[in-house]
């Protein structure tokens, strides 16, 4: 059977997904991608366009998403704002696609009802207006912020936010900023990837009042210098993931899994990859992620159109409901939806 004719597992289960993205790439600036430094330039190319039509396209596959939370992908920016403020517009524009899935009139999804913005809290305290601009401009739903601070000194990741500086998060300057998502009430998604997990612990336990969702399972790596690695890294992942389960402040997401960074088979697969192969594949990962950090504090996340290089929505869902096959209704409920509405406050 063909992957994007598989049945749905479990149709009924409701599902918050809490973790997508909109975007928009022109095609100038879809020919000006180098596949040979951008490991997304086979997903830019295949989903060029990923707004409120593909979303809703996708949420109604046949799985019962409720809620979604839209996370920043710097898109939309506006052109002629000072470079700090530039990011409200990605804000306007998914306020106005979640007051599109309010109205009711493409059914009953919730679709961007949390919004995650990007502000760059390495401003220190000039970041705090630019968080009052974000909240203005979210109605509402404004619920955090994601700084992307993944690093590898890797050239190869260079095309992925590698040359981000090292060490980020520790950075006096970024923590100066980072204290202001307490004071609003606002949660930190943390991208970084797998040697950088020590640094996320730490900033977790110098600001334990602030809430830090860890995206796509602590990003393992199987690309560039990491190829070939996997059972050498694994354990140091999992160690990592140790230390920062023992921060009650910490939530993890599950999923992120199919980028290409991860460097697992199933990404670009001819044919695509059935749910059952990457179930097999990332389980390591996924069951260990719940056994430290125990349902209460994880979330599968969709990760798309990121993920389309690996599955389609419906196939990916799939996957986590074969992975989450033994949990009980309540693990299930906290998995796949609890959780999400939990810390991005999905109360309508």
């Amino acid at each position: 059977m063909a992957t994007d004719q598989e049945a749905v597992i479990e149709p009924d289960l409701p599902i918050a997904d809490p973790h997508h993205h909109l975007w928009f790439v022109p095609e100038p600036v879809r020919a000006g991608l180098d596949p040979a430094v951008s490991p997304y330039f086979h997903v830019r190319r295949r989903t060029p366009r990923y707004l409120f039509d593909e979303l809703l396209a996708d949420l109604t596959c046949g799985h019962n998403v409720t809620h979604t939370v839209f996370i920043e992908c710097g898109s939309m920016y506006r052109r002629e704002d000072p470079p700090q403020m530039r990011s409200v517009g990605e804000i306007e524009f998914v306020n106005g696609v979640a007051a599109m899935a309010a109205s009711g009139l493409f059914g009953p999804i919730k679709a961007c009802a949390g919004i995650v913005g990007n502000v760059n809290l390495a401003l220190g305290d000039a970041a705090g207006p630019v968080l009052e601009a974000h909240l203005q401009a979210g109605g509402g739903r404004y619920r955090g912020v994601r700084h992307s601070t993944q690093h590898d000194p890797d050239p190869a990741f260079a095309g992925v936010g590698g040359a981000n500086p090292p060490r980020q998060l520790l950075d006096p300057t970024f923590q100066a900023g980072f204290k202001w998502l307490a004071r609003f009430g606002l949660s930190f998604d943390a991208f970084v990837f797998e040697p950088q997990l020590p640094d996320v612990a730490e900033l977790a336990g110098r600001f334990p009042d602030t809430q830090i969702v860890l995206n796509h399972t602590g990003t393992p790596l199987g690309f560039g210098g990491y190829a070939g690695r996997r059972a050498e890294r694994f354990p140091l992942w999992r160690e990592s993931m140790r230390a920062l389960a023992e921060h009650p402040n910490v939530t993890v997401k599950l999923g992120g899994l199919g980028m290409p960074v991860c460097g697992f088979d199933s990404f670009l697969a001819d044919p695509p990859a059935a749910s059952a192969q990457l179930a097999a594949e990332w389980r390591p990962y996924i069951e260990t992620s719940i056994e430290l950090f125990g349902a209460r504090r994880c979330m599968f996340e969709s990760n798309f159109p990121t993920e389309s290089g690996t599955a389609n929505y419906r196939v990916l869902w799939n996957a986590f409901k074969r992975l989450a096959a033994g949990a009980s209704e309540d693990e299930k409920a906290d998995l796949f939806g609890d959780v999400a509405r939990r810390v991005y406050r999905l109360t309508n």
